[in-house]
């Protein structure tokens, strides 16, 4: 421990620069409580009352030795735990959603004060990890739950913009690994209730009675997976924070309406630009196998085009770029090709999974997107619609009754003033991407970040050592480069 007048020049320096980094950092984020650290920095520069480094008085090597890596590792932890929250974090793409703008083994600089840093929301969480340790089991505790608030970023979701966010329907999930990755939703409950039912002729039904109708498709569902526990686990949830990470363009902003016609996205009535890497499914019968070296022309991988459905005969259907369609129509003696047209029920159960749309993947809405303040009508016709919202989002208690007679925190409820923004994600994969037509809205509460570049890229295709297996090209290119 030092008297005030032992603390040397160097040491002021110190303390002063770091007191000055934290008092902005303090202002910065708004949180004052943290004037209460200010003490134990200016303690730990200069007077060192407390005795920080204690440990290295230990005269046996091993614990002195024991000591010291966990220090290093306390500190380090700390300091990812800061950066993650506040400046940026790693995202690897998973999945052929954003096929072929951002790959598969592409490795993310997701920029946190693109749009302003979420403050925790949950947090006591392990650094480095999303919802699991490595080996299996929750890595974070549920208690505390602190409200959303967002610190001042450098700007805001532009249209058509690549970003990272929290999977919406990652509230409810089951814990089963084999289920857990599908939507509990459109996927699980609500499939299994009608698959357990008689079937109706939904269309003959007024809006209330279908409501009714789903809700039981809904109940049914879920006794059934509480029922078989052994099969799908516990029903559970996720704070928003720590529900899994997605990566999609952002083709809808608040207050805008959006309609999807021939698979063509219109906003506000006008046709939005197509990403030149935008892909589209057909259907190919192939009278021989393709080469290697048009594959790679066409710029298809292995996921695109498996090795044993590429032999003549087959007839598959495979996502295609404008580009790669091109090539392949110059080919009439090595496949034919047409556009692939969906079935019934790979539209079945698209947002909203409780209202009779008979939209489809290439033809949806016209939905329009709620904003911050906007309010709107509320009706037994458009509930669906923004009941998530109203009840998961915004945290309010919402009931209908036998009569239809809409109810919100017990009070009758002819409209809805809205509290966030909302957007709408899409892939450009665009018959191949789990997005906002299957959950509909994205909260604000639920952006993570911006990807600004890529700063690996890994070919799963490859082994390590063999060629191709990092994509030199791709390295530090900027995402918005495929915006």
């Amino acid at each position: 421990m030092k008297k005030i007048g032992e603390v040397t020049k160097k040491q002021w320096i110190k303390a002063g620069i770091y007191l000055a980094l934290y008092i902005l950092f303090l202002i910065w984020v708004k949180s004052w409580l943290g004037i209460l650290v200010i003490p134990f920095i200016f303690d730990a520069c200069t007077t060192r009352i407390i005795k920080w480094d204690w440990w290295k008085q230990l005269k046996n090597k091993t614990l002195y030795q024991i000591m010291g890596w966990i220090d290093a590792i306390v500190f380090a932890l700390v300091a990812v735990y800061f950066v993650n929250i506040y400046l940026f974090q790693n995202y690897a793409i998973p999945s052929s959603s954003l096929e072929k703008s951002l790959l598969i083994g592409d490795h993310l600089y997701v920029s946190k004060v693109a749009y302003g840093p979420r403050k925790p929301m949950t947090p006591l969480t392990m650094p480095l990890t999303q919802n699991q340790f490595p080996g299996g089991g929750k890595s974070y505790f549920e208690k505390p739950q602190w409200p959303y608030e967002r610190v001042k970023g450098f700007g805001k979701i532009k249209q058509d913009e690549i970003v990272v966010f929290n999977y919406p329907s990652g509230d409810t999930l089951v814990t089963n690994p084999e289920w857990s990755s599908r939507d509990y939703y459109g996927m699980i409950v609500y499939p299994l209730g009608k698959s357990r039912c008689k079937e109706i002729d939904i269309d003959s039904l007024s809006p209330l009675e279908q409501r009714h109708v789903y809700d039981f498709y809904y109940n049914v569902g879920r006794q059934y997976i509480l029922q078989h526990e052994n099969v799908f686990g516990r029903i559970t949830s996720r704070p928003v924070d720590r529900r899994e990470n997605y990566v999609k363009r952002c083709v809808g902003l608040p207050g805008q309406t959006l309609e999807i016609k021939d698979g063509i996205i219109y906003i506000d009535g006008v046709a939005s630009r197509q990403p030149k890497a935008a892909q589209t499914n057909y259907t190919i019968t192939l009278l021989h196998a393709i080469p290697d070296n048009l594959r790679r022309q066409m710029n298809l991988s292995l996921e695109d085009l498996h090795a044993e459905w590429n032999r003549a005969g087959t007839v598959i259907t495979i996502p295609l770029t404008v580009d790669a369609v091109g090539i392949l129509e110059q080919h009439p003696e090595i496949a034919t090709i047409s556009k692939y047209v969906s079935s019934i029920q790979e539209n079945e159960w698209l947002f909203p999974q409780n209202m009779n749309t008979h939209w489809t993947l290439d033809d949806y809405g016209p939905i329009w997107i709620p904003a911050r303040g906007a309010s709107v009508e509320l009706t037994i016709d458009n509930l669906p619609l923004y009941e998530r919202i109203i009840k998961v989002y915004e945290g309010n208690d919402l009931k209908v009754q036998r009569d239809g007679t809409i109810l919100i925190n017990g009070e009758k409820a002819s409209s809805y003033t809205f509290r966030m923004d909302y957007y709408w994600m899409m892939g450009d994969n665009r018959q191949n991407s789990a997005d906002s037509r299957y959950w509909g809205y994205v909260p604000e509460d639920h952006i993570v970040g911006r990807p600004v570049f890529v700063w690996l890229s890994l070919d799963k295709e490859k082994k390590w050592g063999q060629k191709g297996k990092i994509r030199w090209n791709r390295l530090f290119r900027a995402v918005k480069n495929y915006n």
